[in-house]
């Protein structure tokens, strides 16, 4: 089956050289339009409000040094929204991107400072450019309603439930275009190919995490070389310098084709979300994990991570999950994918919150609402998953102080506590 090609290779939310750049277009436009549309207005009346030199010059400094502290004002709003962020997992602000979006609101604020010093440096005692300034507290108005529109945004991050949330969201995404709806024609999965006699392992030029493993580049180089591509390591994994990476059968030619296939897995510094849906289920996880937590003792949290994790499984409950197999039009095998199965992703979904959550009510009755509601979404083959899994609330429960919170704790409820039942 062809792959199909992805909307962007790398895109991650919140990448950061797109936000620079801006960042830095902003700020040189600033620079660039407070030079030219002064000597502009030499020649000709462009129009704009009225102003006299004195007055030009009072508002141009007011606006300069204004922006400036304000500048200063929203650095320190950010970094303690990244702390605030980090406080409930150390690799979520890197995952939401939070700061690298920021940097196109300081841009746009250092370009309105720089733009009212360039015009204020051509003031003249018998000219001042009414529309420069009178643009000036445009550009001051627009940016009021940038930093406004992004302190709405930091209230929402910074609460537990706005966090996974957003996580939430990034996971779905990821889900949708990494692993396919379940639709999709079943010769593009299948067995692994068996092996070959004439067989060779690419090891990776250098170390890092697997961040993304590029199918489409994969699958071509495979269908114009007439080769079987096996992956060696899953997205998610660390490699060391060395390390094999791929087998290949027959064995390629050294140099291009070798070079073809390392540059389609990507390694990293640390896990993208973009690319790696179970890292998306790892950051849920950990969140409730410290919400559970004897320092923090925040079941609520817990209850809303679990609410996106909910959503999560069941998009993948009647999916194909575990090692793919992509096969070209001929149906001939090219590529082998290692992949997490549907056991493998639900443990990594629930196990340590049920570990954690073992003294919490709400945890307990969420949990059992999170079963319930998966076990009809489920494949025939994958219902019996769920067992466990009520095997050892049931035993949790028991081990409560009090009969009484051992029945409470065994009634399904959706909100954790105070649900219908």
């Amino acid at each position: 089956m062809p792959h199909p090609r992805p909307t962007a290779r790398h895109r991650r939310p919140g990448a950061t050289w797109p936000n620079r750049g801006l960042a830095v277009a902003l700020a040189g436009g600033g620079a660039l339009l407070g030079w030219w549309l002064p000597h502009a207005e030499r020649s000709r009346s462009l129009g704009g409000l009225s102003y006299d030199p004195a007055a030009a010059q009072a508002t141009l400094g007011a606006i300069a040094a204004g922006v400036i502290t304000l500048t200063g004002f929203v650095l320190t709003a950010v970094t303690l929204v990244v702390q605030s962020v980090q406080s409930m997992s150390p690799r979520l602000a890197g995952v939401l991107g939070y700061f690298e979006r920021s940097l196109v609101l300081f841009g746009a604020l250092t370009g309105t400072a720089v733009y009212a010093l360039v015009v204020l440096a051509q003031v003249r005692e018998d000219h001042a450019p009414r529309l420069s300034v009178t643009l000036a507290i445009v550009f001051v108005v627009l940016s009021t309603g940038a930093i406004l529109r992004s302190l709405a945004g930091l209230r929402e991050l910074v609460t537990g439930g706005g966090l996974v949330r957003a996580v939430g969201q990034l996971l779905h995404a990821a889900l949708d275009h990494e692993w396919h709806d379940p639709g999709r024609p079943p010769s593009a999965t299948g067995p692994t190919p068996g092996p070959h006699t004439d067989t060779a392992e690419i090891p990776t030029p250098h170390g890092g995490i697997v961040q993304h493993i590029d199918t489409h580049t994969l699958m071509a180089v495979a269908a114009r070389l007439d080769l079987r591509v096996t992956c060696l390591v899953a997205v998610g994994s660390f490699v060391e310098p060395g390390a094999p990476l791929l087998r290949v059968s027959p064995a390629p030619t050294p140099g291009t084709t070798v070079r073809s296939l390392t540059r389609a897995v990507r390694l990293g510094p640390a896990r993208r979300i973009d690319h790696d849906p179970a890292y998306g289920l790892r950051l849920l996880v950990d969140v409730a994990v410290r919400a559970l937590s004897p320092a923090v003792n925040d079941p609520t949290t817990a209850v809303q991570a679990l609410d996106q994790i909910e959503s999560a499984l069941l998009r993948l409950a009647p999916r194909t999950l575990g090692t793919t197999v992509f096969r070209d039009p001929g149906d001939n095998a090219r590529l082998t994918v290692p992949r997490p199965d549907w056991t493998a992703l639900l443990d990594l979904a629930l196990a340590e919150i049920v570990l954690y959550g073992a003294d919490s009510l709400q945890v307990h009755r969420r949990l059992r609402a999170l079963l319930a509601a998966l076990a009809p979404a489920l494949p025939p083959h994958r219902a019996t998953t769920l067992a466990p899994f009520h095997a050892v609330l049931d035993h949790m429960a028991r081990a409560l102080p009090a009969p009484s919170l051992t029945g409470t704790a065994t009634i399904a409820d959706p909100q954790g506590l105070g649900g219908p039942a």
